[in-house]
């Protein structure tokens, strides 16, 4: 069972912020143990967008080389030619500079094709690799058990004249797929499965999206990764816990390859969040059979959809800095992210006034046709930024249908016959009238205004406990509101009854679409992509691709609170 991270968290201060990893790298410096700056890289496949997951690699890598004068490599490891693409490769490109980081240098390991094929060579003049000839299920059959050795293929006992010339008909295109491998020769009976004559190349006839068709066998990830880290020059490579038994094919093949005071491997958690697949291939899944509109649908956890869902680079690159880097897994808490969003946005965003299930007010002593302008705080108090703005007041408002009962219980502070509110930025009102439909439904609230509580002030000194939002019906602007939640019902979308998977956790409130919400006019002139805090309802912004002026749509970046705990309280 893994650690909860709990979500009240607060930021560590600088000195508190050294990790197991920084100390291994300053000791590095310290001793001059690679005789180099600190090299380190960011190596993505390009299969698919980057998630939260990578958004806590790309912080440690970069970071890192930013806080010890070393570099940090952007490579891409395309040497699958089945799943990769150039538009993978853009969008991995776009997210790591928005996320506020550059690279040193841009490879790719398709680039060290030849270098790791003369590697390969070199293995086999060495004894240290050769030709395997049997199927895929025959291989895997003899790899053993954990608690069995496995056994010798009948093919390990080739000479290197024999393997050379294998491997070099291989290259030529003469065998089809699958029909040969190229396996390093170490130890079949070895406690470390992977290390049982793990394979290195294999024959795949397929266009790579860079190569094209110059090449028909293509290395695996354990031959070309650390390979490619040795020939960049990197010194620490840092990779997830599940890559910890593959340490010693990393160390066993650069050693064989000679290179001389190698890159070290180092393990650190991987990032699991709660309401969260951050499974690559299970998001794939999720794209292709459209449970979501795309890899940046806004519920998606990639980087591309939380940037179109209005999530600041500096939110992402605050929670990887809270959640830090640990030795041991630990499931966080999706609370812990939604904080990191919510600190992030409050400092920076403005307030405005949007009803998302508007009930119509008349006030029946404010003058017909009249409008005023109420000067409104864009910042609270205790946020560094200043400024104001105008909101037109009426006769006739908009008020949250959530803002009236008619038969209240005891503390509801808000709207109900007879009770006195606040409108915020306005006047002190009282309903004394509800007008209601055919079906009994209310429609109109008929309320009186006191003028002597302008901008919410009272004279004689009187308490209102009650403070609620509004607009003018007759200025407003009409929007739709897209209210995101979290794409999973429960913590652990995995964990689900025997014979299902994880979509039957799928989340069926994910997405909630408001058509008829009312804003204030003061947006209307706001360029696409504006963030603001709709004042006690959470922070929006307008949504990129599809917001216009004419048709504003805004999406829910994140509540102004953890509402989600309160129902699992109440579970």
């Amino acid at each position: 069972m893994t650690d909860i991270i709990p979500s009240e968290s607060s930021t560590p201060a600088p000195e508190s912020r050294r990790d197991f990893i920084r100390e291994l790298v300053a000791d590095d410096i310290a001793t001059g143990r690679f005789g180099r700056a600190p090299a380190t890289r960011f190596p993505p496949e390009p299969n698919g967008f980057l998630h939260m997951g990578h958004a806590k690699s790309i912080c440690l890598n970069f970071g890192i080389a930013r806080e010890f004068g070393g570099t940090c490599n952007l490579r891409f490891d395309d040497t699958n030619p089945a799943t990769e693409d150039v538009k993978y490769v853009e969008a991995i490109q776009r997210d790591v500079q928005w996320l506020g980081f550059q690279w040193d240098a841009l490879y790719y390991a398709s680039d060290y094709f030849e270098q790791l094929y003369d590697i390969a060579e070199l293995l086999v003049q060495r004894g240290k690799a050769y030709v395997d000839s049997q199927n895929e299920e025959q291989i895997r059959e003899g790899r053993g058990t954990v608690t069995s050795a496995g056994t010798n293929s009948p093919y390990r006992a080739r000479t290197v004249d024999e393997n050379l010339d294998l491997l070099r008909r291989m290259r030529a295109g003469e065998f089809p797929d699958g029909s040969h491998v190229l396996r390093a020769k170490i130890d079949m009976a070895h406690v470390n499965m992977i290390m049982r004559d793990p394979l290195l190349i294999r024959i795949r006839h397929a266009h790579h999206y860079r190569r094209g068709n110059d090449w028909c066998i293509y290395p695996l990830y354990d031959f070309a990764h650390g390979l490619s880290d040795a020939i960049e020059g990197i010194t620490r490579s840092l990779c997830t816990l599940e890559f910890k038994d593959s340490r010693e094919i990393y160390d066993w093949l650069v050693a064989e390859a000679g290179f001389e005071n190698p890159p070290r491997q180092m393990e650190f958690a991987r990032l699991e969040l709660d309401y969260t697949i951050l499974s690559k291939r299970k998001l794939l899944r999720l794209v292709n059979e459209g449970h979501v509109s795309g890899w940046d649908d806004p519920r998606m956890p990639t980087i591309a959809g939380l940037r179109r869902r209005g999530v600041r680079a500096e939110a992402i690159r605050a929670f990887a800095e809270v959640i830090g880097v640990a030795r041991k897994d630990a499931r966080v808490e999706i609370a812990t992210f939604e904080h990191a969003v919510r600190d992030d946005l409050n400092m920076e965003v403005p307030r405005v006034l949007c009803v998302l299930n508007p009930l119509k007010v008349v006030i029946t002593n404010y003058p017909e046709g009249q409008v005023e302008w109420m000067e409104a705080q864009n910042y609270p108090h205790d946020v560094p930024k200043t400024g104001t703005r105008t909101v037109p007041f009426s006769r006739e408002l908009w008020i949250d249908r959530d803002d009236f009962m008619e038969d209240p219980p005891k503390k509801f502070y808000r709207m109900s016959v007879g009770r006195e509110v606040r409108l915020r930025f306005g006047y002190f009102i009282t309903c004394t009238e509800i007008v209601k439909n055919d079906a009994g439904e209310v429609i109109e609230l008929r309320c009186t205004y006191d003028p002597e509580t302008r901008s919410g002030q009272s004279p004689d000194g009187r308490k209102v406990q009650g403070t609620i939002h509004w607009v003018s019906a007759g200025q407003a602007l009409d929007c739709e509101v897209r209210l995101y939640d979290r794409l999973f019902a429960q913590p652990d979308p995995d964990d689900v009854p025997e014979g299902q998977d994880f979509l039957s956790a799928l989340n069926p409130h994910s997405l909630v679409v408001v058509s008829n919400a009312k804003v204030e006019p003061s947006v209307g002139s706001d360029p696409v992509g504006t963030r603001y805090q709709f004042e006690r309802t959470g922070y929006f912004m307008s949504e990129p691709e599809s917001s216009t002026p004419e048709r504003l749509v805004f999406n829910r970046i994140v509540g102004l609170r953890d509402s989600w705990a309160k129902e699992l309280k109440k579970g």
